[in-house]
C-alpha cells in the first residue's frame, strides 16, 4: 500500500494529496515494521517532478529518532525538495548490528525511488543525507555494493545521487570508528574503504573539536573522492563538537550555517534554484 504525508499547509494548497497517516511503511522485515515520513513542498504542482532529500539521523545505529532531521527537512521542503524522514533498525529497539542498518538504508532508497511517480520527485535527483551513525548509512548507500536485503527489487539502484552529511562515520577500519564492532567484516560496511569512480558528489560537515570524527580522517575520505574523480566539498568548524550543526545548538548558529552551505550545493548541482531562505 502506497501512502502519503503531507505537511498542512500543502494538503491545503493542493488536494491531489491525500490527508493519510503521518508514516508510510517502507519495509516489514522478521516483524519489524519500519516507517518513514514525508514532507511535501507548499503548492505541489500536478504532473511536475521535484528533487528529494532522504534524511538518517545519528545514534550510533544504538538509538535515535526521526525528529533530528526535521528542521532540516521542512527546510529543504520550504525550498522545493521532496523530504524523507526514515527510521531504521537500531540496537536498543530491534537487538541488531550496524549490518542490519545499511541494509534498512538501502531498501530506503529504493523504496523512494521505486515510487518516484507517486512522490511526484525525479528520480535521478535523490539526495541521502544524514548525521553521524546517519551519515554513515547515506554514504554506505553511495559506496557499498553489498548488504542488501534479500526481499529487495535489486532492479531498482539504491545509490543516491548526491550526499549531504553531518560529522557522519565514514571509516570503520582499524583506526576508524567502532572497529572491533564490525568483527572483521569492516570492508563490507566503511565508505572509506568502497570509494569508486562515480561515487556521488557529497559535501560534508564537522567541528575541529569532534571527539569521534578526527578531521585528519575526514580530509584523507575527500582526497580518495577526489582521486577517483568524485566532488567533496569539506566544511571544517572550528571548535565545533559532535552534532554542531543540531539546531538546539548554539542558538542555532551552526544549524543555519550547515544548511546555508548545504543549500548553495544542491544549487550548484541544479537541483535547488534561488538564493537560501536561510
Amino acid at each position: 500500500m502506497f501512502l502519503v504525508l503531507a505537511t498542512a499547509s500543502s494538503q491545503e494548497s493542493n488536494a491531489s494529496i491525500p490527508s493519510l497517516p503521518d508514516e508510510i511503511i517502507y519495509k516489514i522485515i522478521e516483524g519489524d515494521t519500519l516507517k518513514m515520513q514525508v514532507l511535501y513542498p507548499e503548492n505541489l504542482k500536478p504532473n511536475k517532478e521535484y528533487p528529494a532529500i532522504v534524511f538518517f539521523f545519528g545514534g550510533g545505529w544504538n538509538g535515535g529518532t526521526t525528529k533530528q532531521f526535521e528542521d532540516q527537512a521542512k527546510y529543504f521542503a520550504s525550498r522545493g525538495m521532496v523530504g524523507f524522514l526514515v527510521d531504521y533498525r537500531v540496537k536498543s529497539r530491534h537487538q541488531t548490528t550496524p549490518f542490519e542498518a545499511v541494509s534498512d538504508a538501502k531498501s530506503a532508497i529504493r523504496f523512494v525511488r521505486g515510487n518516484a511517480a507517486k512522490f511526484q520527485i525525479d528520480p535521478n535527483k535523490i539526495v541521502a543525507s544524514g548525521g553521524s551513525a546517519g551519515g554513515h548509512l547515506a554514504a554506505a548507500t553511495a559506496t557499498l555494493e553489498g548488504l542488501d536485503e534479500s526481499t529487495d527489487d535489486l532492479s531498482i539502484s539504491a545509490k543516491p545521487n548526491a550526499l549531504v552529511l553531518y560529522n557522519p562515520v565514514i571509516d570503520n577500519g582499524p583506526d576508524g570508528f567502532e572497529y572491533e564492532r564490525m568483527n572483521g567484516r569492516h570492508m563490507e560496511i566503511s565508505p572509506k574503504h568502497n570509494i569508486k569512480k562515480g561515487t556521488a558528489p557529497t559535501i560534508i560537515f564537522l567541528g575541529t573539536k569532534d571527539a569521534l570524527i578526527p578531521v585528519s580522517t575526514m580530509e584523507k575520505y575527500k582526497v580518495k573522492m577526489e582521486e577517483v574523480g568524485s566532488r567533496c566539498d569539506l566544511f571544517l568548524y572550528e571548535g565545533q563538537t559532535h552534532g554542531f550543526f543540531n539546531k538546539p545548538r548554539s542558538n542555532g548558529e551552526f544549524y543555519i550555517k550547515t544548511t546555508r552551505e548545504a543549500d548553495k550545493f544542491l544549487q550548484s548541482m541544479g537541483y535547488l534554484k534561488g538564493k537560501p531562505r536561510i
